[in-house]
């Protein structure tokens, strides 16, 4: 079972899917509140339930070649990793009014992202602003944030985000370890370049949003479900996953109003 509904509607329909007996691949956020959260594991924990969380950035196949090289030593020892995401244009004050705000409805992925490749964040220290757009503000949230996030080992990811950017949908990555650096650029409609008297290497405009962005790692992350339900295995990311990338959001909250780093507790597996 897919849930793609609205946040508020996760927790009853994932309960609900597992109650049935069904595999379960749920939209982020599992919800808002993460003791909602915690207590919904309680109820589903004993069902030994197939839950799978949408973190689809970690089946993006350039995002996931960078990962593998670096578990399989092709930079050494992971020092600094380095998220953009910044989205083309602001979503409608409707529906930020309900997201739950930057860090829980948009930098979540890159939370999780981080995860992905450091492990086990002890350290959270965000900031942020309000460039973008008025109503923004007035909804009580950022339109505009930078986060640093330390790993349980010492390397340190810097996580850049933006409700706008003129030219197209920016999402790139950067490793750097103590023996080289990977990265990954913006993805281009076509590889036709351009250079004449005026210009060089003139590309076409980025892949529009994250429908055109993340095809690829929607269908793999489906796949990946597929394969697990086939194979009577737990999917990743799972359940757990869900909850501390939430954890890192609330934690990047309390850093924005106090201004301080906040250290966190080790997860709960």
């Amino acid at each position: 079972m897919v849930i793609a509904s609205a946040t508020p509607t996760h927790v009853d329909l994932l309960t609900r899917a597992v109650r049935a007996g069904k595999a379960v691949l749920c939209e982020k956020p599992i919800d808002l509140d993460l003791a909602r959260v915690d207590r919904c594991w309680v109820e589903i924990a004993a069902l030994n339930p197939t839950v799978m969380v949408g973190f689809n950035r970690r089946f993006d196949p350039s995002f996931r070649e960078v990962h593998d090289r670096i578990a399989a030593g092709d930079i050494g020892r992971l020092e600094q990793l380095i998220i953009v995401s910044r989205d083309p244009a602001p979503a409608p004050r409707e529906y930020l009014a309900t997201s739950g705000g930057l860090f829980r409805d948009m930098t979540i992925h890159d939370f999780d992202l981080a995860r992905f490749f450091l492990g086990e964040v002890v350290e959270v220290y965000a900031t942020g602003a309000n460039v973008v757009a008025d109503y923004i503000a007035e909804l009580g949230d950022i339109d505009s944030a930078v986060v640093v996030l330390r790993g349980a080992d010492g390397a340190l990811c810097h996580i850049t985000n933006s409700r706008h950017s003129v030219f197209g949908y920016d999402q790139r990555l950067e490793a750097f370890g103590s023996a080289g650096m990977l990265s990954v650029g913006n993805q281009h409609l076509t590889s036709v370049r351009l250079s004449n008297a005026t210009q060089t290497e003139a590309a076409p405009e980025y892949l529009n949003f994250f429908l055109d962005r993340y095809t690829p790692a929607y269908r793999a992350e489906l796949d990946h479900l597929i394969t697990a339900m086939e194979q009577g295995s737990q999917p990743s990311p799972g359940f757990a996953d869900g909850r501390e990338a939430l954890a890192l959001a609330d934690a990047a909250l309390e850093s924005l109003r106090t201004g301080q780093t906040v250290r966190l507790r080790p997860a709960v597996s």
